[in-house]
């Protein structure tokens, strides 16, 4: 199992890149950051300095979409990235939620989504691609490379992930969704005669490793990752809106917690003590995280190896930022090695 770090790329951006040097020691090979222009500072030009201090991490949004930049311009950038630092990059992609909303836009459809996934592998790997009517293809690159992995969690948008994908980010691990979700993936790229072994499998969710398994201690570190249900219940109150409460094509286990959502606020976005945040119980914090002493979290992500998962993705976003980061490279990495 491999392991990513994600994190916002809050100012000043010293302070990112050293995290994910701080995360390469510790034996994370993925960097990843959040992609919402308006709410944080521009991750392409981080990525250039992640890259140029770290030797093997591979670096990309988790996620980018296909609204915020023209199709073309995000795999120029791509491939310049991979043609400076040698093939390091991944495309995380998904519709589009903080960075199109607090722009004032809509996030984008499936069908615009699939169609960007074609076109900015395409472009990023010098093949040619249709973008807007117009033949285009980038003359400069050679022997690039970008896998493009897609953030989904409805069953249309599971569909277009094993049907296009190179992989497929779920941002959340509780053990019942993820097996649901990877089938749904999977089925999709037998489906679409791909092989569903190819699709490398993603989980990102935040991770706290306390001292012990005390009630405070785990009392503090719910409320330290409270903010995450907040996040995902965007998703979800999406998949309420278009399919129903009670519907076969999403489970219950998934919906049922975002009935108490009164709206959310973006300038929250993330963040620990996220008030938008309050309706989330404990129990969905305990399945959604990975919470308690280093054991617990090796438990859990053994767990999930064998539903299928190869990468485990820590959101950083808490008050032990730095001591997850060791906690993880001196105990529960060397477990997966």
């Amino acid at each position: 199992m491999d392991f990513g770090l994600v994190l916002q790329t809050d100012p000043p951006a010293s302070q990112v890149v050293s995290l994910m040097k701080r995360a390469e020691r510790n034996g994370f090979r993925y960097g990843w950051t959040f992609d919402s222009a308006v709410l944080w500072q521009e991750p392409f030009v981080i990525y250039s300095q992640i890259l140029a201090n770290t030797q093997r991490m591979h670096v990309g949004p988790m996620v980018t979409n296909p609204g915020t930049r023209t199709w073309e311009v995000t795999a120029s950038t791509f491939a310049t990235l991979n043609d400076m630092y040698g093939n390091r990059t991944v495309c995380g992609i998904g519709r589009g939620d903080s960075a199109m909303r607090v722009a004032g836009r809509a996030p984008n459809t499936l069908a615009r989504l699939g169609e960007a996934i074609d076109v900015i592998r395409d472009l990023a790997e010098g093949r040619e691609a249709v973008v807007d009517g117009n033949p285009i293809k980038i003359p400069w690159i050679r022997d690039g490379r970008l896998p493009v992995w897609m953030a989904a969690y409805g069953p249309k948008a599971l569909a277009l992930a094993g049907q296009k994908a190179d992989g497929f980010i779920l941002q959340l691990a509780d053990l019942y969704l993820t097996e649901w979700m990877i089938k749904a993936v999977r089925q999709a790229a037998v489906e679409a005669g791909r092989d569903p072994a190819a699709i490398t499998i993603c989980v990102a969710a935040p991770a706290y490793v306390t001292a012990d398994d005390s009630a405070q201690a785990l009392a503090h570190a719910r409320d330290q990752c409270r903010w995450f249900g907040g996040m995902v219940g965007n998703h979800v109150a999406d998949l309420v809106s278009r399919y129903g409460e009670h519907s076969s094509m999403v489970p219950d286990e998934l919906t049922e917690y975002v009935k108490s959502r009164q709206g959310y606020d973006y300038s929250h976005h993330g963040r620990t003590g996220n008030p938008s945040a309050d309706f989330v119980p404990d129990e969905i914090v305990d399945r959604f995280c990975l919470l308690g002493p280093a054991e617990a979290h090796i438990a859990k992500l053994r767990a999930l190896r064998d539903l299928g998962v190869d990468q485990f993705a820590v959101y950083d976003m808490h008050d032990a930022r730095e001591a997850t980061i060791d906690a993880y490279g001196s105990e529960v990495i060397p477990s997966f090695s």
